[in-house]
C-alpha cells in the first residue's frame, strides 16, 4: 500500500489560517508541501473571526509571550503586500486601530500595562467620542491601541494558500485525514483521497486536532470555545476604529458592515449561534455604541475557538515522534498568530534558529509528562 502512496517533504493537516500559514513559509524553502482540509480551505473557525490583530489588546494575557504576538503583528505589514504582489489578494486590510474602552477608575487601572506601552495613548471620555462620536456617554476614557488594526481571516487565508500553491503546494480539499501512522524515518496518512507519505507532519486542526493527540499517544485535550458574532449593517457615520470591552467588540468592515462579537461558551461544540448568544452579544454592542440597536440585521454565526488547559497554543515537535509537529490550540488569537506560527514551524522543521522563550513557552511535552505520570 505505502509503494503507491504519494510522498510529500511536509503533510499538514488543516487548512485554516494557521495551516495555510505554514505552508507559504515553507513552499517558499521549496519545500514539498500538502494541505489535507476535511472542508473547504478557511472555512471552519478561520472564516468566523473578526480579524483583529491584537497583540496589545491581548498583552495582559501575553505579559510573557508579548514578542511572540507583536512579531506575528509586524509580520502582516510584510506578508499584505507580499501576498498582493504575488497573488493580487487583499486581505482588507484596516487600519485606524482599536479603542479598548473602561467604564470605571478601575478598568482604567488595569489597562496600565498596555499603557505603558509607547504605541498606547490614554484618551478621556471627550476624546475618545471625538474619534468615535457614538461612543456610550458614561464612559471613563479609552486606551487608543494605533497598531491593533485588522484584516479579513477568509481573505487572507485564502491569500496565504493561493500562495503556497503557486510556490508549488498542493491542496486537498474535502479529504478526511483518517490516521497518521510512523513508516520508517517519515510518516503515512490514510486518507478518503488516498495513501501519502510525507517526512514531516503538521497538525494544524485547532479543535479537530484532539483525535491525533490520542492516536499518536498524547493525553492533551483541546476545549472548545464557543464564540457567537452578528453582522449588522451601519447605514450612519462611518466607524473609523474597532471598538472592544471585555471581550466583546465591534469591528467595521470595508463596505459598511460592522461585525459584533463574541460569547464565550466552554466546551460548546456546536457550530449554530443561540438566541441567548446573539441577545448578550447585541447588550454588550449597545453598551458600547447605543446605535448599534436600531441598525439593519444581517447574519449570524458561530465558531470553535480551540483552549489548551494553559491558554497558551501547541507549537512544537511530538516529544517522543521525531518530525510530527502541532500547531493547534491558539484560542481566540489564532489569526493574530498565524504568521509567527508559520515561520516557526518552518524554522523547526528546516533547522533555523528558534526563540528560546517561545520553544519552552509553547513546547507540546509541557504537559505531556505531567499526563504520563499522573495515569501511572
Amino acid at each position: 500500500m505505502s509503494l503507491e502512496a504519494k510522498k510529500v517533504d511536509v503533510a499538514i493537516i488543516g487548512g485554516g489560517i494557521i495551516g495555510s500559514s505554514i505552508a507559504y513559509y515553507l513552499a517558499k524553502e521549496k519545500r514539498k508541501v500538502a494541505i489535507f482540509e476535511a472542508q473547504q480551505i478557511g472555512g471552519k473557525s478561520t472564516s468566523a473571526a473578526a480579524g483583529m490583530l491584537g497583540a496589545h489588546s491581548e498583552y495582559k494575557e501575553f505579559k510573557h509571550l508579548y514578542p511572540f504576538a507583536r512579531s506575528s503583528q509586524l509580520l502582516y505589514k510584510e506578508l499584505y503586500e507580499e501576498i498582493k504582489e504575488l497573488t493580487a489578494i487583499d486581505f482588507e486590510k484596516k487600519n485606524g486601530g482599536l479603542l479598548k474602552l473602561a467604564y470605571s477608575e478601575e478598568e482604567r487601572r488595569d489597562m496600565e500595562s498596555i499603557l505603558s506601552l509607547s504605541s498606547v495613548e490614554w484618551l478621556d471620555c471627550k476624546e475618545a467620542r471625538e474619534k468615535v462620536p457614538q461612543l456610550a456617554a458614561d464612559i471613563v476614557g479609552a486606551a487608543y491601541l494605533k497598531e491593533d488594526v485588522h484584516i479579513t481571516p477568509l481573505i487572507a487565508c485564502n491569500g496565504l494558500s493561493k500562495g503556497a500553491q503557486l510556490f508549488g503546494t498542493e491542496i486537498y480539499e474535502y479529504t478526511h485525514v483518517l490516521r497518521v501512522e510512523k513508516n520508517g524515518m517519515g510518516y503515512l496518512l490514510i486518507t478518503s483521497q488516498g495513501t501519502f507519505l510525507a517526512d514531516n507532519v503538521v497538525i494544524a486542526s485547532g479543535v479537530w486536532s484532539n483525535n491525533f493527540f490520542q492516536q499518536l499517544g498524547l493525553s492533551h485535550e483541546i476545549i472548545p470555545v464557543k464564540g457567537e458574532c452578528v453582522a449588522a449593517i451601519n447605514e450612519g457615520a462611518p466607524l473609523h476604529y474597532s471598538v472592544f470591552h471585555d471581550q466583546f467588540y465591534i469591528v467595521p468592515r470595508n463596505n459598511n458592515e460592522l461585525i459584533i462579537g463574541a460569547t464565550k461558551k466552554w466546551n460548546d461544540w456546536s457550530e449554530e449561534p443561540s438566541l441567548d448568544g446573539i441577545e448578550e452579544v447585541i447588550q454588550k454592542a449597545k453598551r458600547m455604541i447605543p446605535e448599534v440597536g436600531k441598525m439593519k440585521w444581517k447574519r449570524a454565526w458561530a465558531g470553535l475557538r480551540p483552549q489548551t488547559y494553559d491558554g497558551y497554543p501547541f507549537i512544537g515537535e511530538h516529544p517522543e515522534m521525531k518530525g510530527l509537529y502541532f500547531a493547534t490550540g491558539h484560542q481566540r488569537n489564532g489569526i493574530l498568530l498565524a504568521p509567527a506560527t508559520g515561520k516557526m514551524i518552518r524554522d523547526l522543521i528546516i533547522g533555523s534558529p528558534v526563540e528560546k522563550q517561545w520553544v519552552d513557552a509553547f513546547k507540546v511535552e509541557r504537559n505531556f509528562f505531567a499526563y504520563r505520570e499522573g495515569s501511572n
